[in-house]
């Protein structure tokens, strides 16, 4: 799991230059938008870019995160069968 602040940092960043590359459209923040995208993937353990976004929010408001199995069940949860 990311720091917090790193994640905020991270998806701040993409919301940017995505903004940025939609403006000018230029090579250079084509390259940068892509450097994020792929930072923040590796980031949140995904492979595409919309997946991190969803990861990341969930991430951020102490959720599971997109494709997570959970927590592993508690002794509470596991029955015991013959």
């Amino acid at each position: 799991m990311a720091n917090p602040a790193t994640l905020r940092n991270l998806v701040k960043r993409y919301e940017n230059l995505r903004s940025t590359h939609a403006r000018l459209g230029t090579c250079e923040s084509s390259r940068q938008l892509e450097d994020i995208s792929y930072t923040l993937c590796v980031t949140t353990g995904t492979r595409t870019v919309p997946d991190a976004l969803a990861a990341a929010a969930a991430q951020l408001r102490g959720g599971p995160s997109a494709g997570s199995l959970g927590p592993a069940p508690g002794p509470a949860e596991v029955q015991l069968t013959a």
